[in-house]
C-alpha cells in the first residue's frame, strides 16, 4: 500500500516503522528537522521535513495516489485540517488522531463527516479499551475486539461446574447476537454447528456485543453464571485514567483513582458521578497502606512516567492486589512485562503506541481480505463485499455458506454487530468470519469475487 504519515512523535514513529518493515512505500512528513533526521536514519522510506497541512507538500508527497493517509501529530487542528484536505486531494482513506476530548464531542457532532475523515481516533481511549478488557474479564485466555469495537472475542474455559457443560449449542439461551465462532478440544478445533456439544475443558471462542459477552461468558465458568463486585484503584488522573474510569463506571465495580493534583481532583470529581477521587501518591508505601490497597481486585497504574507505573503495581501486588496493570509507553518494553510479568504480579502490560498500531492494522489490508486472527487450525479474516458480489441485497439466511466458516461480524458504514440470519448483505459491507484453510476461498468468492 502507499501510505502517508503525517507526525514522527511516538506514536508516528512507532507505527512508520511497523509499516516500512511490511515493505509498504512509506512517506514520512515532519515539520521537526531534528525529528524528522532521527527518523531518517532508521527507516527505510522517504520523510519530509515538511508542514503536514500544506495541499503542495501533499501533492509532493502523492497523497492523490495515496491509499491510506494517517494524521498522527499531538495537535488536533493540524490532524483534523491535512486528513481532510488529503481526503479532497484524492486519499483512498483518511485516518485522524485526536484528543479523547473530541471523541466525547462526538455527540453533539460527527467530526468525521463533518470533515471528511473517515476514522477518528485517540491513544488514550484505545489504551483505556485495553486496560478495561482485562479488567472484565482477567480469566479469559483471550480478549479481542473488531468491527470497530462493537464486537468483542473471548476465548473462556468450559468448567466442570459449568450448567453448560454436556449441553448442544442449540439447546442454550444465548442473549441475542452472540455467536460461538470455534471450539478447541485437545490439538482440535472445530468450527461448530448447531448441534455441538459442550465438553468439559473445551476452549470456546464467543463473539459478541462487549456488555452481553461478560455475562454469557460467566456461564461458562460457574453455575449461578454471576461475577463478585470488583474493586478498582487506578493511579493517575490524567486522560488515560479519566478514560478508563468512565468506560468502566457502568460496570458492577467500585473505582477509586489517585491523583496528587488537588486541582485534577477537583476536576474529576465534577466528571466522574460513581468514582472516589482521593489526592494522594500512589508511590507512597505508607499511603498505599492506609488507602487499603492490598485488598483491591485491581491496582491499574496510568501515568506519565513508566517506571512509576511498574514499581507502584510491584509495591501493590507486595501488599495482596489480585491483578496490576500497568501503563507502559514503549511497546518493547510492554511486551516483555507481558511476558515476564506474570512472576512479579502483573496480569498484563498495555503500550498505548502498540494499542494504536493494532487499530489501525485493520485498515492496511490486501486486495481481497485481511487475516486478523490465527488460531489453531482457523483464522478470523475480514473481507469487504465488493459491487458485483453475489450475495448483495440477500440475508444471512439466504445465503449457502461454505463448511467450516462461520460468518461472525458484519461492519455496515460505521456501525458494527453480530449478524443474525434475518440481517442483509450490502455492497461495501465488511464481513468477519472464523474459517478453516479449505473454506476460506469459497468465503472470498462469495464475498470478494
Amino acid at each position: 500500500m502507499n501510505i502517508i504519515i503525517v507526525g514522527a512523535g511516538e506514536i508516528g514513529t512507532h507505527i512508520a516503522l511497523s509499516l516500512a518493515s511490511e515493505s509498504h512505500s512509506i512517506v514520512v512528513i515532519e515539520a521537526n528537522e531534528k525529528v524528522a533526521t532521527e527518523l531518517n536514519n532508521r527507516i527505510d522510506a522517504r520523510v519530509m521535513v515538511a508542514d503536514g497541512t500544506s495541499i503542495s507538500v501533499l501533492i509532493e508527497a502523492g497523497v492523490s495516489d495515496c491509499d491510506l493517509f494517517l494524521s498522527l501529530t499531538s495537535d488536533n487542528n493540524i490532524n483534523l485540517v491535512s486528513s481532510s484536505v488529503a481526503r479532497q486531494l484524492g486519499a483512498a482513506k483518511s485516518i485522524c488522531r485526536v484528543h479523547p476530548g473530541i471523541q466525547r464531542e462526538s455527540l453533539f457532532l460527527d467530526y468525521g463527516e463533518h470533515f471528511g475523515i473517515d476514522y477518528l481516533f485517540s491513544p488514550e481511549r484505545l489504551a483505556s479499551i485495553e486496560l478495561a478488557k482485562y479488567v472484565r474479564n482477567p480469566k479469559s485466555a483471550m480478549v479481542e475486539e473488531i468491527a470497530r469495537g462493537y464486537v468483542e472475542i473471548q476465548q473462556v474455559q468450559v468448567n466442570d461446574d459449568s450448567k453448560l457443560c454436556g449441553k448442544a449449542l442449540i439447546d442454550i439461551d444465548f442473549p441475542s447476537r452472540i455467536r460461538v465462532g470455534a471450539i478447541t478440544r485437545g490439538k482440535e478445533t472445530i468450527v461448530p454447528s448447531a448441534s455441538e456439544i459442550l465438553m468439559t475443558d473445551d476452549l470456546v471462542t464467543l463473539f459478541g456485543e462487549p456488555a452481553k459477552l461478560h455475562d454469557t461468558v460467566l456461564q461458562f465458568r460457574n453455575k449461578s453464571g454471576k461475577d463478585a463486585k470488583s474493586n478498582i484503584v487506578i493511579f493517575g488522573g490524567g486522560e488515560y485514567g479519566f478514560s478508563l474510569a468512565q468506560s468502566l463506571e457502568s460496570w458492577n465495580c467500585r473505582v477509586r483513582i489517585f491523583e496528587q493534583n488537588p486541582e485534577r481532583c477537583r476536576e474529576l470529581s465534577d466528571l466522574l458521578t460513581n468514582v472516589t477521587i482521593i489526592n494522594a501518591d500512589a508511590t507512597s508505601i505508607a499511603e498505599m497502606k492506609e488507602e487499603r490497597i492490598g485488598e483491591a481486585d485491581f491496582f491499574i497504574a496510568v501515568t506519565g512516567v513508566d517506571e512509576d507505573n511498574v514499581m507502584t503495581c510491584l509495591q501493590a501486588h507486595s501488599l495482596g492486589t489480585k491483578y496490576c496493570l500497568p501503563l507502559i509507553h514503549r511497546a518493547d518494553y510492554a511486551d516483555a512485562m507481558t511476558g515476564f510479568g506474570e512472576k512479579m504480579g502483573i496480569l498484563a502490560a498495555v503500550s498505548p503506541r502498540e494499542a494504536t498500531r493494532k487499530d489501525l492494522a485493520r485498515f492496511i489490508t490486501s486486495d481481497r481480505f485481511h487475516l486478523l486472527q490465527t488460531l489453531e487450525g482457523v483464522e478470523l479474516i475480514e473481507a469487504t463485499v465488493h459491487d458485483d458480489s453475489s450475495i448483495i441485497g440477500k440475508s444471512v439466511r439466504e445465503i449457502k455458506w461454505p463448511a467450516d466458516c462461520v460468518l461472525v461480524a458484519q461492519l455496515h458504514g460505521v456501525r458494527g454487530e453480530v449478524p443474525t440470519a434475518e440481517d442483509i448483505i450490502n455492497a461495501g459491507d465488511s464481513l468477519y468470519a472464523l474459517v478453516k484453510p479449505r473454506a476460506k476461498r469459497e468465503f472470498l468468492k462469495l464475498v470478494a469475487p
